[in-house]
């Protein structure tokens, strides 16, 4: 066990210098939000893209493994929106946007570090392909139900378009877009091209960690506390559970999926959960928390998740 949070604790190390730097003014607000621009607005994309323009797609994207993450994702969305809606009384678009917390997991800040820590750089594959399709699926689904959810929702016409306009504008499902049509289009690009977009992918990773420990300085633990547990919970224990659950028992998948699915599904709540929250103005406050506290309950479950895996026969 101690040496799968050796594993583990270089990337909340990382976590920790951006956010012990911030708290210090060793690194300044701006910096941080620079830093995140960069990262999630162009290093993050180029690492998309490059994984998606060089992907086997006819070795990884199976349709069990997809269904294994994703019934589990939205399990734990539903579950999380009748929690808030039964037991803490929130409104209906309160509880959709407490609910996407647990939908959506940081796949690409946490996921792939871990990944690559653990199982090394070639078992990315399958993250790659549940990430291709998880923006997209999870703001469809979180937005078209915050539509109807809410008192002030827009008309069907209405919602199709903030769905369409919301992908378009997301530079990450860009990255993935293009990543897509180089693949399946079998475009060649030069090679000081792909030199260039390397040197960003190179950066993605130890930026976006680094910029996600600033930006946790931000939010606090409110007296959302129960609710951000509740979250935590679905996203850390009952997504990953499913995944497993799919994965093993239900599909048999080699022990490479299993893997990409689980850890994946065992990722702490992404800065998305504030976004979505902050764009529609719905319990800010616990999506806010529910990063917090996801992301520091992460650094003990994920080892412990680390740890079953192992017990996987090849």
């Amino acid at each position: 066990m101690l040496g799968l949070i050796q594993i583990v604790i270089p990337v909340f190390l990382v976590i920790g210098a951006g956010y012990i730097a911030t708290r210090l003014k060793l690194f300044s607000d701006s910096g941080a939000d620079g830093l995140m621009v960069f990262t999630q607005g162009f290093a993050i994309p180029c690492l998309l893209f490059a994984a998606l323009a060089r992907l086997d797609l006819g070795a990884v994207f199976d349709i069990r493994l997809l269904v294994s993450f994703y019934v589990g994702a939205s399990t734990c969305f539903v579950l999380g929106i009748l929690g808030a809606r039964l037991i803490f009384r929130r409104r209906p678009g309160e509880a959709v946007a407490i609910g996407f917390g647990a939908l959506f997991s940081n796949s690409v800040l946490l996921g792939l570090p871990i990944m690559e820590r653990a199982y090394g750089t070639e078992s990315l594959a399958a993250n790659f392909a549940i990430i291709s399709i998880h923006a997209p699926f999870c703001y469809l689904l979180g937005i078209t139900s915050m539509e109807i959810a809410r008192a002030d929702g827009r008309g069907p016409v209405d919602t199709v378009r903030a769905v369409v306009r919301s992908m378009f504008r997301n530079s990450l499902m860009i990255g993935l877009a293009l990543g897509f049509i180089v693949n399946l289009g079998n475009i060649p690009l030069p090679d000081p091209v792909w030199a260039a977009v390397d040197l960003m992918v190179r950066a993605a990773l130890p930026a976006a960690l680094f910029g996600l420990g600033a930006i946790l300085t931000r939010y606090k633990l409110s007296a959302q506390l129960p609710q951000a547990l509740m979250v935590s919970v679905l996203s850390l224990i009952v997504h990953p559970s499913i995944a497993w659950l799919m994965t093993v028992e239900v599909f048999d998948l080699s022990p490479e999926f299993v893997r990409s699915a689980v850890v994946t599904a065992a990722m702490a709540p992404g800065i998305n959960a504030y976004v979505f929250a902050n764009m529609y103005d719905r319990a800010k406050g616990v999506a806010a928390s529910v990063v917090l506290l996801g992301t520091g309950m992460s650094v003990l479950s994920v080892s412990v998740w680390l740890w079953a895996l192992s017990t996987l026969q090849p």
